[in-house]
C-alpha cells in the first residue's frame, strides 16, 4: 500500500500539465498516473495545481538573537503553511552566520525542528560590518554555498572584488542587498509622496548605482552573482544587458514588490509598507512584473521580515523595515504576476532552489523524485486572519487574497494541510 496519494490534481511536470494522481512511498514518487490503489493517506486535489514545493532564498529566521521576533520553529510552521518545501536563512542574526558554527546550528536547529529543510547562507564580512571577509572557507565547510549581507550592501568596492574572487574560485554565489547606503537614509521611495509626507526619500538610483557597479565586477571575476529585491525598473535594464553578454547573474523580486507601490504609504503612514528596498513607482511594479513573466528576474523570494507589534508600532520613520512574507507569498504572486503554470513553478520552486544548490527540492513530480511536493489552488479566495509567525508585520493580513495552499509535503510526509484552518473559503 502507498504511504500517500494526491489525487485529481492538475500535475506541473516537467513536459505537461495533466490531471493524475501522484503516489508516493518510502519518502519519494514512486507513480504517476490514474486509478491508483489505496494509501494511507489520501489527499483530494480536485481543481489544485500539483508542483514542486516552494523555495525560499531570502528568510529571516531571526535565530539566533532575536528570538522575540521569530525562531526556526516559527518561520518553519509559516514556511510549510506557505508550500515551502525549503528555505534559506539571512545571516542578519546575532551573532551574524559568519563561521562555520553558527551556520551549522542554524541547520542543525532546523533539522530538530523538522518541518522542512533549514539551509543557512553565510555573510560575506565579518559581523556584516563591512570591513573584512568573514570566514569564507570555515563556512564553506559547514554546507553554506549562498554568501550575501543580506540587511547592508556591501558598500567597498574592493571588498567586494575580493569577495567575488575568492566565493566564484569555490563555485559560491554571492547575493548583493543592492542599496548604497549613502544614498538609502530614508524612510521610503523618493518621489511624490515622500514629498507629500514630509519623509526623507530613497532614490531609485541607489539599488541601480550598486548593481552597476557590481556587475563590472562580475564581468572581471566571474563570480556567480545574485541581485536580491529588485525594485527598480532600472535594474531590471542592467539585468538583461547582464544576461545577454552571458555573466552569471540572477535576480529575485519579492511578492510585495510585485503587489504594492509607494501609494500604499499614502493616507495611512502604515509602517506595515515600510521595507528596504521601499516600495517604488507604478511603472516599477509593472516593470518586475513583466520581468519575471520574461525571465529576466529568475524568480521570487518572500524577503521574510518578522518583528515584534512594538518594534513597528512607532512613527514610519521609526519602524524597522520588513514584512512577513512566508504564508502569502504564493497567493500575492498569483494575484499580481499572473503567470503560467510552468513560469509560476519556475519562479517559486525550480531556480530559487537550483540557486541555492538544493538537489532534493524545485524538482518536477517525476518516478524517483524526492516527495517534495505543493498543492496550490489558483482560484481559492480567501482572507487570512492569524499567522504561524511570531510577527504580525504583514499588509495581507486581513486583506483579500486569491490562491491558497492546500497542502504541503516533505520528504512524503504532509506538513501541512489547510483541512480545518477556517482562513480559506
Amino acid at each position: 500500500m502507498l504511504d500517500l496519494v494526491l489525487r485529481g490534481g492538475r500535475v506541473v511536470t516537467a513536459s505537461s500539465v495533466d490531471v493524475v494522481d501522484v503516489g508516493i512511498a518510502g519518502g519519494e514518487i514512486v507513480a504517476l498516473g490514474g486509478h491508483m490503489g489505496e494509501a494511507a493517506t489520501e489527499i483530494d486535489c480536485s481543481g489544485a495545481l500539483v508542483g514542486p514545493g516552494f523555495v525560499d532564498v531570502h528568510t529571516h529566521v531571526r535565530e539566533p538573537g532575536q528570538e522575540w521576533k521569530e525562531d526556526i520553529a516559527s518561520a518553519s510552521r509559516a514556511a510549510v503553511a506557505g508550500g515551502y518545501t525549503a528555505i534559506v536563512a539571512m545571516p542578519n542574526t546575532d551573532p551574524a552566520i559568519d563561521s562555520g558554527p553558527v551556520a551549522r546550528f542554524v541547520v542543525e536547529r532546523g533539522s530538530d525542528v523538522g518541518l522542512l529543510h533549514v539551509a543557512a547562507a553565510g555573510a560575506i564580512t565579518a559581523g556584516r560590518e563591512g570591513t573584512r571577509l568573514a570566514h569564507l572557507d570555515d563556512l564553506w565547510d559547514a554546507g553554506v554555498r549562498m554568501f550575501t549581507d543580506d540587511g547592508d550592501a556591501v558598500a567597498d568596492a574592493a571588498m567586494m572584488r575580493r569577495a567575488l574572487e575568492y566565493i566564484g574560485d569555490r563555485g559560491g554565489v554571492l547575493a548583493q542587498h543592492a542599496v548604497d547606503p549613502s544614498l538609502g537614509a530614508g524612510a521610503m521611495h523618493e518621489g511624490w509622496v515622500s514629498s507629500r509626507l514630509g519623509l526623507a526619500g530613497i532614490p531609485a538610483v541607489a539599488e541601480t548605482t550598486v548593481v552597476a557597479r557590481d556587475l563590472l565586477l562580475v564581468a572581471e571575476t566571474g563570480c556567480r552573482y545574485h541581485v536580491q529585491h529588485v525594485a527598480a525598473a532600472g535594474t531590471i535594464e542592467l539585468i538583461a544587458a547582464a544576461k545577454d553578454r552571458g555573466l552569471p547573474v540572477t535576480a529575485e523580486v519579492t511578492p510585495h514588490h510585485l503587489t504594492f507601490d509607494h501609494t500604499a504609504v499614502l493616507g495611512t503612514t502604515d509602517p506595515v509598507y515600510k521595507m528596504m528596498p521601499p516600495l517604488r513607482e507604478p511603472d516599477d511594479v509593472a516593470a518586475v512584473r513583466d520581468a519575471l513573466r520574461a525571465g529576466v528576474i529568475d524568480m521570487v523570494a518572500t524577503d521574510h521580515a518578522p518583528h515584534a507589534d512594538h518594534e513597528k508600532d512607532v512613527p514610519f520613520e521609526e519602524a524597522p523595515n520588513g514584512v512577513t512574507g512566508l504564508e502569502w507569498a504564493a497567493a500575492a504572486v498569483n494575484a499580481a504576476a499572473e503567470l503560467d503554470e510552468r513560469t509560476f513553478f519556475a519562479a517559486m520552486s525550480v531556480a530559487p532552489a537550483r540557486l541555492a544548490g538544493l538537489v532534493d527540492h524545485g524538482r518536477y513530480p517525476a518516478v524517483g523524485v524526492p516527495a517534495n511536493l505543493v498543492v496550490f489552488d489558483p482560484a481559492t479566495t480567501w482572507v487570512p486572519s492569524r499567522t504561524m509567525s511570531r510577527s504580525q508585520n504583514s499588509p495581507y493580513l486581513g486583506r483579500p487574497l486569491t490562491g491558497a495552499v492546500r497542502a504541503t509535503v516533505v520528504g512524503g510526509e504532509v506538513v501541512w494541510d489547510a483541512g480545518g484552518h477556517d482562513d480559506a473559503a
